[in-house]
């Protein structure tokens, strides 16, 4: 039996850190985002008639803060106390093997969903709905309950384990090929032209200081980063369920280093550590233990290394034909892909549903080997009927899951509606509000590609002016502010600010909702900029406006200046506000931001839950999960190492 319990094990730890950072982040900015005097009060999200039932309520949005009235508190406090809880629980499953276990993190999902529900724009990202589909996986992988083993008698292994853990592999498959796949579907010149990474540095959301580097290598070694990102997302991902073992570890290796790559030049918040632990599942007990089974004879090693050799020498050629790479004088690769969209289109629908075939081989065989375990694994009658049953129970919902999945995957071509049927495409209907399965596919078009677009909020006493500019926490605004290094923190304002920038404001109708906020110096939205910096500490503008900017770099050889941008106004992004504009109101009314409430916070429980949050937010957001995290380690170190489970006594 391929042994996966301490690969799970860490997995689950890392699932907790996770959620650890995720509910951590969201915690310090839900008075800006979400309060009573925030941009998106969440209470306008849960509106219901006088006399509805708590069922009722539930039905229509299923989310645990409509709980919030029972144990007095409004929707903002309880949107703290879910975060709280989740901060705890991620931190006690994080430190101690024995809190990785399903009720944990079905509460851990429950808490992250809810939380969700009435999160708005500000939480429509795609890791935030990863998170959910990777927790749900959580809960089927991880054990009722803690059974603590020990050197000499090691906590059994669960034949049903390895079918439960093959859905992260399946998920990371899908994320991943999903993000390789999208950006030539897209059409978008920047990719199919190899140049996608002259912009990326420099467009991204919140770039590192690193990034600012990378933009100026040479052009032809960022076409080569392109050519390596579909190399690895496109070509090496299928190869996720081949039967050898030392395949799958080599390519862990090659993702694990991409995703590195993206963590230190781009601040993609949790995302990138997700994808991470959910690599995990390409790894058996092997890898972290040489001595968990008896290792391959000498001549089987041999046959392993000239396997994996022959198919990464294999994928590697196919690769340079298709993207015609050659060696130039001077070091120099030459770089351009080989084939139009019309040839990429019709290998695609040829692929499609090859993959959706080697997925559902893949899983009936590991399937197949786990109820032949469950059978033939020495143990009293009872205990193989019971792990008999389990195993089949898990095999029924990892079919199911995986059909689920096949909706959401389908959508990237049209070749892929063959492989779903009508009942599964039902089934998915729903439960789609779950998030249990869902589609991925990141950095669809490259944007900026002619100049990086950044909107930016002023305020000023008097039409005339002069007017002064608010200063974000991230974001670039003023030309002479460093880059941050600010993962796994998502500063969700900022980011939302990017998206902002690439539409208008009718399509961005929150932004009139914070112009109002900073139009009434509201603290708890100050909060989410920069403070320091912000023009009208002593008292609030009267008006407000936006514009509309082009941000580039600096000029490499201006590099040793204080300034990291250059910038060109295009524009008026949204006119001139003031706190008393009829066209403001009524839109800020009509949504119910402005509507009354009647304080339902029981005090005692108000004036805890302020002073946890004034303990929270003394610390910059960044450095308290990162401090978080440490004081983790710490805990666990001082709690000394503790045997594998999975360990084999010594003979």
């Amino acid at each position: 039996m391929t042994e996966i319990r301490y690969t799970r094990n860490l997995f689950l730890r890392c699932m907790n850190i996770i959620y650890l950072f995720a509910f951590t982040s969201l915690y310090v900015q839900i008075p800006g985002l979400y309060g009573n005097n925030g941009i998106l009060p969440a209470r306008t999200q849960l509106l219901a008639k006088d006399g509805t039932t708590l069922a009722a309520k539930m039905h229509t949005k299923p989310t645990l803060l409509w709980l919030a009235p029972y144990i007095g508190l409004d929707t903002e406090y309880m949107m703290d106390v879910l975060a709280l809880v989740g901060i705890f629980l991620s931190f006690t499953g994080f430190i101690s093997q024995k809190f990785c276990c399903k009720p944990i993190f079905a509460a851990l999902w429950s808490l992250y969903y809810s939380l969700y529900q009435v999160g708005q724009t500000f939480m429509w990202f795609q890791w935030d709905v990863l998170l959910l589909e990777a927790g749900f996986l959580s809960i089927l992988i991880s054990p009722l309950r803690y059974k603590p083993g020990t050197r000499k008698r090691p906590t059994p292994v669960a034949p049903s384990e390895t079918v439960t853990f093959w859905l992260v592999r399946w998920l990371v498959f899908r994320v991943l090929f999903s993000s390789g796949i999208i950006k030539l579907i897209s059409g978008c010149p920047s990719w199919w032209g190899l140049t996608a990474m002259n912009v990326h540095f420099e467009s991204m959301v919140l770039p590192s200081p690193l990034a600012y580097y990378c933009h100026y290598l040479p052009t032809w070694f960022l076409k080569l980063n392109v050519v390596f990102a579909n190399y690895v997302e496109l070509f090496l991902t299928p190869l996720f369920f081949f039967p050898l073992q030392s395949v799958r570890t080599v390519n862990f290796y090659i993702q694990l280093f991409l995703q590195v790559c993206i963590i230190i030049t781009g601040n993609f918040n949790f995302f990138n550590f997700l994808i991470i632990a959910l690599l995990l599942s390409l790894l058996d007990d092997g890898f972290f233990n040489n001595n968990v089974k008896p290792g391959p004879s000498r001549n089987r090693k041999i046959f392993n290394y000239i396997i994996t050799i022959a198919v990464y020498a294999a994928v590697s050629y196919v690769t340079t034909q298709l993207y015609t790479l050659k060696l130039q004088p001077g070091g120099i690769i030459d770089s351009k892909i080989a084939f139009n969209k019309k040839e990429f289109d019709n290998a695609l629908g040829k692929a499609f549903p090859i993959l959706v075939s080697l997925g559902l081989i893949s899983l009936a065989l590991t399937s197949l080997k786990a109820l032949y375990n469950a059978i033939t694994t020495p143990a009293a009658s009872i205990a193989k009927v019971g792990s008999l049953v389990s195993t089949m129970f898990y095999v029924t919902a990892a079919f199911f899951i995986f059909s689920d999945s096949l909706v959401p995957f389908s959508s990237l071509h049209p070749a892929g509606n063959s492989t779903v049927l009508p009942q599964v495409r039902q089934f998915h209907s729903k439960v789609s509000h779950l998030h249990l399965t869902n589609a991925y596919g990141l950095f669809r078009r490259m944007t900026g590609v002619g100049g990086r677009p950044e909107v930016i909020i002023e305020g000023s006493d008097n039409l005339n002016g002069p007017w002064h500019e608010y200063q974000f926490l991230y974001k670039p605004g003023n030309v002479n502010n460093s880059l941050p290094f600010v993962a796994p923190h998502q500063p969700r304002l900022d980011w939302q600010m990017w998206f902002a920038a690439l539409g208008t404001y009718h399509q961005n109708p929150w932004l009139m909702s914070l112009a109002y906020r900073l139009l009434n110096n509201q603290p708890e939205v100050l909060s989410l900029i920069d403070r320091a910096h912000n023009p009208f500490n002593a008292r609030p503008p009267k008006y407000v406006r936006a514009n509309l900017y082009h941000y580039h770099y600096v000029p490499w050889n201006q590099r040793a200046s204080k300034t990291w941008w250059t910038r060109e106004k295009v524009g008026e992004y949204f006119p001139v506000f003031s706190k008393d504009h009829p066209p403001l109101l009524d839109y800020l009314t009509n949504m119910n931001i402005l509507s009354p409430r009647k304080s339902t916070v029981s005090p005692v429980i108000k004036g805890i839950l302020d002073q946890l949050r004034a303990a929270f937010t003394k610390v910059d957001p960044c450095l308290l999960l990162w401090s978080i995290l440490t004081a983790g380690c710490a805990i666990i170190i001082v709690q000394g190492p503790t045997a594998s489970p999975s360990a084999r006594p010594k003979k």
